[in-house]
């Protein structure tokens, strides 16, 4: 960000103001522990600072430092809507278009409140009036932590915003395993171990406690596994159906596509999952080297992301959906054959 900019946001957040906080529907780790991590910032100014998430979103996100003052959109609509329409200042966190807020699209459209956006992905729209924009950051809880170290204030950052920012760097990046992790990402992480994140407890409330039926999922998923090996390609499928006989729950397929691209020789991997309440499939890509599955899925599946982490969406059948993304591959068969 500029520095006159950074001049300004520090002018406006001097005094105490009401200030709404918005991740993307269906947060992540990354959205959960941004919002938050700014949250607990925020209060430390008495602003009277509120999360609003458009949806629930997965247990393993449940013990963050704050979650329970969390509203979401679709259970407190009246209450949601009265605290935008009332916001001086608007955060939206880890996405960059009103239209991934899914139902609270219209309301942020139309608020009058100053917005600031602070984000990891690419293509921006042109909402806000202050953009912290940058698509080479390993996540938008690592550029928390700059926004705060730009106010000068890392002096702040207790065990609790640590906690909170450690959980978006620590899943953004796959367990500091993809190539976005640089060594400014550690030398931040390692900054907020000293400020007392428990890194080894953070990564066993996200990745380690498991039910019996969402292992039994993951076996469904692992059994319905294709490889198409000219396209360097693998994907999985899950209809509603075996969802249902599994008893899925909200975040219980979450990291599942990688095992595909776990895979030797495999560049490019999917998955598929039906979904009959919202009548879409939805699909995430993940993808090695310098082959862009942000490209792919905003080509053809209504979606977007990073360079190697998209998602997208697609209104035929399962069937059909997959199909669809078998035909596009061999165009795409000279690019993923020269990673």
């Amino acid at each position: 960000m500029k520095k006159q900019d950074i001049s300004s946001i520090k002018q406006l957040l001097s005094e105490p103001k009401n200030i709404v906080i918005v991740p993307h529907k269906n947060p992540d780790g990354d959205a959960i522990g941004s919002v938050l991590g700014l949250y607990h910032y925020l209060l430390k100014y008495n602003h009277n600072a509120t999360v609003i998430t458009p949806n629930d979103y997965p247990s393993f996100l449940k013990w963050v430092p704050g979650e329970t003052s969390i509203l979401k959109y679709d259970l407190q609509t009246n209450t949601c809507n009265d605290l935008v329409k009332n916001a001086d200042i608007i955060f939206t966190l880890d996405f960059n278009a009103f239209h991934r807020t899914g139902g609270m699209e219209t309301i942020l459209s139309e608020s009058k409140a100053l917005k600031i956006m602070i984000d990891h992905h690419q293509a921006p729209d042109d909402y806000a009036t202050y953009m912290f924009s940058d698509v080479n950051m390993s996540s938008t809880c690592e550029m928390v932590y700059h926004f705060i170290h730009m106010l000068e204030d890392t002096d702040l950052i207790d065990k609790t915003i640590a906690t909170c920012i450690y959980l978006g760097i620590m899943t953004d990046t796959g367990s500091f395993r993809f190539a976005s992790t640089s060594s400014q990402t550690h030398k931040i992480v390692a900054q907020l171990i000293e400020k007392g994140a428990n890194n080894a407890e953070i990564h066993n409330n996200v990745y380690d406690t498991n039910s019996y039926e969402r292992l039994q999922l993951l076996g469904c998923a692992l059994n319905n596994l294709k490889v198409i090996p000219e396209s360097r390609t693998a994907y999985i499928s899950l209809s509603q159906e075996e969802l249902n006989t599994y008893n899925y729950k909200k975040g219980d397929t979450e990291g599942v596509v990688n095992y595909g691209l776990s895979l030797d020789n495999i560049v490019l991997a999917a998955i598929f999952i039906e979904d009959k309440q919202e009548g879409i499939i939805k699909i995430s890509l993940r993808s090695k080297g310098n082959f862009s599955v942000n490209e792919l899925s905003r080509s053809h599946f209504n979606g977007g992301g990073h360079i190697n982490a998209a998602g997208g969406k697609s209104y035929l059948s399962l069937e059909d959906t997959v199909e669809k993304f078998i035909s596009i591959l061999p165009s795409y068969n000279k690019a993923l054959n020269d990673v």
